[in-house]
C-alpha cells in the first residue's frame, strides 16, 4: 500500500526527497563524539515544551488576582488528573532546555562550528538562543507568584533606564503603568503564540542551513572535499540509521536523568522553581532576595557588576548595556576567530587557556547571580561585587582578545582525514 501511495504523494509533495536529503542520505562525519548528542536533545526538549505547553494552556486562566496563580497551584497541580506531572515536565523542561543549549553552544566553541562555511548556522542558532531567553522570560511571569511578579518588575524596569525613550519602552512592554493583568495577558500571548512561531521557523532554518553546508566534526575537517566516484564523502556515513540509533542512546540517558528530577526533585533546591513562587504575588511585599532562574544568572551578574554612573547616566543603564553586549558579542564570534584551524584539538595553548577561563568565569557569574548560598556565604557584598567584575572582564576578554591570541599562537597540523579519539 505504501509503495503505491508514496509515488502519488511525491509527485505533489517531495516527502521521500526531503527524507533522503535530511536523514536517509545526509552524510555526516564518522567521528561524532559525546558533544554531538546535544543538538538532537535540544530538539527533543523543544517537542516536550510544545506538547506540555499546549496542555497547560487548556487549564490556565490568565487573569489578575488569584486567577492565574490558582489555576496553576490549585487547578493544574491538584484538581486536574496528572496536572502536576505536566507542569513539572514543563518547568523542568525549561531548565533542561537551557542546560542542553549551553552544552550545544560550548561544543560549537570547542570545535569551531561557527567558522566558514557555517557562519549562518551559528547566527541562526544565536537568534534561537535569544528567542529562548524571551520565551523563558515571558513564561516566568505566568505562574503569577511572588518571584514571577518581582522578577518581571526588575527586568522591565531596566528598560526604563534607557535615556529619552526608556520609560515609554517599559510602559509599552508592560502595557500599563505598573505590572497588571494587562501585562499578564500580553506575556501569555507572546509566550504561547508569537515567540513559539518565530522559534519553530528559526529551528527549521537552522537545520536547513546546517544540512546545506554539512556538519562540522571534532577535527574541523571538511568531509565534502574528499568523495568517491559516486560523490559520497569518504569520511561520511548516512545520518540514518547510524546517528539516529546513536542519538537514541543519548535520549535514553537524558530521559533517565530528566525524569529522575521530575519525579524526585522538580524544584531542584530552588534552582528550577523558587519557594517564593509558591506564594501569590503581593505588590506590597518584596521578597528577601530577587534573582532570576539559574540560566539567566550569569547575565544578571554582569548587570550588577556595574556600580558607578558614567557620563551622568545611571549605573543601572550601563549594567543593562553590559548584559546586552554579553549576548551581542556572541553573534560576532565567526569574525573574531582568526586561527588557521577550527578545532580546539589543533589550536595552541592560548586558545585553550582563554576558553578555560571563559568557562570558569561564566560558571562563577552564574553562582554569584543566585541568592546567597553555601558557596558564597563567606563573601560580603564588596567581595561579591569584585569577583563579579573580574569575571565579567574575563568573559569579555575571551572575545575582545580573540583576534590577537588566535593569530599569534602556534597551531598543530590538521590531518587530511577525520581521526578517532
Amino acid at each position: 500500500m505504501l509503495k503505491k501511495v508514496m509515488p502519488w504523494v511525491d509527485e505533489r509533495l517531495p516527502v521521500t526527497d526531503s527524507w533522503n536529503r535530511h536523514l536517509g542520505k545526509y552524510y555526516a562525519p564518522k567521528n561524532f563524539n559525546f558533544w554531538y548528542f546535544f543538538g538532537s536533545l535540544a530538539l527533543l526538549v523543544l517537542v516536550n515544551q510544545l506538547i506540555t505547553g499546549v496542555w497547560l494552556t487548556m487549564n490556565y486562566n490568565p487573569t489578575e488576582g488569584l486567577g492565574a496563580f490558582a489555576s496553576v497551584e490549585t487547578n493544574i497541580m491538584r484538581d486536574v488528573k496528572y496536572g502536576w506531572l505536566i507542569r513539572y515536565l514543563h518547568s523542568t523542561g525549561a531548565s533542561a532546555f537551557f542546560a542542553v543549549i549551553y552544552m550545544h553552544m560550548f561544543r560549537g566553541l570547542l570545535y569551531g562550528s561557527y567558522r566558514k562555511p557555517r557562519e549562518l548556522v551559528w547566527l541562526v542558532g544565536m537568534f534561537i538562543f535569544v528567542c529562548l531567553m524571551a520565551e523563558a522570560f515571558f513564561g516566568y511571569l505566568l505562574p503569577w507568584g511572588q518571584m514571577s511578579y518581582w522578577g518581571a518588575q526588575v527586568i522591565i524596569s531596566l528598560f526604563s533606564t534607557i535615556p529619552y525613550f526608556g520609560e515609554d519602552l517599559a510602559q509599552l512592554i508592560r502595557g500599563d503603568y505598573v505590572i497588571s493583568g494587562i501585562t499578564l495577558n500580553r506575556f501569555f500571548a507572546l509566550h504561547v503564540i508569537a515567540i513559539p512561531i518565530v522559534l519553530l521557523g528559526l529551528v527549521v532554518l537552522h537545520i536547513l542551513a546546517l544540512h546545506e553546508v554539512g556538519s562540522n566534526n571534532p577535527d574541523g575537517v571538511e568531509i565534502k572535499q574528499r568523495k568517491n566516484e559516486k560523490g559520497i564523502p569518504l569520511d561520511g556515513i548516512p545520518f540514518h540509521p547510524y546517528y539516529t540509533v546513536k542519538d537514541i542512546v543519548g535520549v535514553i540517558v537524558f530521559l533517565i536523568l530528566f525524569l529522575g528530577i521530575v519525579f524526585f526533585n522538580p524544584e531542584f533546591g530552588g534552582l528550577f522553581l523558587e519557594a517564593p513562587n509558591f506564594e501569590p504575588n503581593n505588590p506590597l511585599k518584596t521578597p528577601e532576595h530577587i534573582a532570576p532562574v539559574w540560566y539567566f544568572t550569569p547575565f544578571y551578574s554582569m548587570l550588577r557588576a556595574v556600580t558607578a554612573p558614567l557620563f551622568g547616566i545611571d549605573a543601572n543603564f550601563w549594567g543593562f548595556m553590559v548584559m546586552v553586549a554579553a549576548i551581542v558579542v556572541l553573534f560576532l564570534l565567526p569574525w573574531l576567530d582568526r586561527s588557521p584551524v577550527k578545532s580546539i584539538r589543533y589550536k595552541g595553548f592560548l586558545s585553550k587557556l582563554f576558553l578555560a577561563l571563559f568557562v570558569v568565569s561564566f560558571a562563577v557569574l552564574g553562582v554569584l547571580g543566585l541568592p546567597p548560598n553555601k558557596l558564597t556565604a563567606w563573601m560580603n557584598l564588596d567581595t561579591r561585587t569584585l569577583v563579579t567584575q573580574i569575571s565579567t572582564v574575563i568573559y569579555f576578554s575571551f572575545f575582545i582578545l580573540m583576534p590577537f591570541y588566535t593569530r599569534m599562537e602556534k597551531t598543530k597540523p590538521i590531518p587530511d582525514r577525520v581521526t578517532y579519539k
